[in-house]
């Protein structure tokens, strides 16, 4: 599984020009894209009305199978979109990240946006030269998500997998993931002996 980084999402972002009209909506796109892990079809597909940004903000997506579900968004990314779409003017049936033309944004029109801001980003992250630019964020989300204390069967739910064997899939431990848990471990500073019972828990047992 191909996946970008947390430094490599923040050059990414950090390299997109938001001078320009075309720019702040990649930006927003990519945001929402790399927090949520939405596919590339449900980005696209999304409108103003699907996303709810004041309390339990979060955006609504129908994914395979006409499944719906709901994915939380982060603070940060709330003022983001809150900002795009008052730039836009605020229709719920309009597209969240519309094309120039107002019509729906094509999958070309997406990764080539990617692709361009991936090429400008490798300048100050070398590491980027060795992703597709078709690499999928929901397998950092997955990792930010875990780290923070969620349930894996919760984050199945937010990514739309039917089976927990595919949530998996995102969830391969990192080294820094695997070091946290051990540094959780209390180290076992007796030497080995034979285990004995006491006296009291062998009473105990003599009752039963």
């Amino acid at each position: 599984m191909n996946y970008l980084t947390r430094p490599e999402i923040e050059a990414v972002l950090a390299s997109v020009d938001k001078s320009t009209w075309v720019g702040r909506r990649n930006h927003a796109l990519l945001l929402v894209a790399m927090q949520t892990g939405l596919r590339l079809s449900e980005i696209t597909g999304l409108r103003q009305r699907d996303v709810v940004l004041g309390r339990g903000a979060h955006v609504r997506c129908e994914g395979k199978g006409r499944k719906e579900r709901c994915t939380p968004l982060a603070k940060p990314t709330v003022s983001v979109v809150k900002a795009w779409i008052n730039e836009q003017g605020d229709d719920e049936s309009q597209f969240l990240f519309p094309s120039s033309r107002g019509g729906r944004l094509s999958a070309d029109a997406v990764q080539h946006a990617l692709a361009k801001h991936v090429a400008t980003a490798h300048a100050t992250c070398p590491s980027l030269i060795k992703r597709r630019d078709t690499a999928r964020a929901s397998a950092h989300r997955s990792h930010g998500v875990v780290q923070a204390g969620v349930d894996r069967s919760l984050i199945a739910i937010w990514l739309g997998h039917e089976s927990l064997d595919t949530t998996q899939i995102y969830l391969d431990a990192n080294l820094q993931l695997k070091e946290a848990a051990l540094n959780k471990v209390n180290p076992v500073r007796s030497k080995p002996s034979r285990y004995s019972l006491d006296d009291q828990l062998l009473a105990y047992l003599k009752t039963l």
